[in-house]
């Protein structure tokens, strides 16, 4: 077995529990999640993973049927792995548990195929809600991102003047490529940052522009901006206005990603 990967403290012998496999490289948050799917009925865990390639092999070998999903992995991340296991099994269901807050990654965990986001700072009600939810293959958002999402569709277009799909239009790579612009990279740094030629990357900015029917470059990192600073201004309100959950004393730690 490999070493990042942990056997199940006590599994289930259900022959219908929906078999769970945990992948987060803090081995203490992996814990408490295991721990507290032992204490849901009808589910088992069949494994964890610490990192990228442990967890595509867990997957292949164990065939569980809901992945618990960090995004912040060594190797690929957890989104780029949620697309690669989905692609091998499209009938397993996966939940995304992170400490991001961003409107970003939360879009792009759903666009990824995941029915299910959550914080890791969220109530531990919560977590057992989205388990339930995603297993039934129904999409549950964290209370968190849902507000994040409302506010940004009240002051972002959606679509353009002829009813085509704006933002939402955009495809995972392009979403990433939109998301440095916001953060002031330029097409050499996004390239280097994205492991893509600058060719790739331009070719990128030009479907985007196209897409969302920008005339000029300028006007999409304005775009871009104005989208990152409003994600910026929610998750703002929402810190300052949250308090310590009950899940950090129950081994669910804030602070990892």
């Amino acid at each position: 077995m490999p070493p990042s990967v942990l056997p199940a403290l006590s599994l289930q012998k259900s022959a219908r529990a929906t078999r769970v496999l945990v992948v987060d490289d803090h081995p203490g948050f992996r814990l408490g999640v295991v721990e507290m799917l032992h204490d849901i009925d009808g589910f088992e865990v069949c494994g964890e993973a610490g990192d990228s390639t442990t967890a595509i092999a867990s997957f292949r070998d164990l065939e569980p049927d809901l992945v618990v999903m960090d995004i912040s992995l060594p190797g690929r991340d957890g989104i780029e792995v949620t697309k690669m296991m989905l692609a091998e099994r499209p009938h397993t269901t996966v939940l995304v548990l992170t400490m991001h807050d961003e409107l970003f990654y939360g879009l792009r965990a759903l666009k990824a195929g995941a029915y299910g986001y959550l914080r890791k700072d969220d109530t531990l009600t919560q977590l057992a809600d989205a388990v339930r939810h995603t297993a039934n293959r129904t999409h549950y958002v964290s209370p968190r991102l849902l507000a994040q999402l409302i506010n940004k569709l009240a002051h972002t277009p959606t679509v353009d003047e002829e009813g085509k799909p704006a933002i939402q239009g955009l495809s995972d790579r392009e979403m990433e490529v939109f998301h440095w612009l916001a953060k002031g990279l330029g097409t050499r740094q996004i390239a280097t940052q994205l492991c893509l030629s600058i060719k790739t990357i331009e070719t990128h900015r030009a479907h985007i522009k196209s897409k969302l029917r920008m005339p000029t470059a300028q006007s999409i990192v304005k775009l871009a901006r104005e989208w990152h600073e409003l994600d910026e201004r929610s998750s703002s309100l929402k810190r300052n206005g949250s308090c310590q959950q009950a899940a950090d004393r129950q081994g669910l730690r804030t602070g990892h990603s």
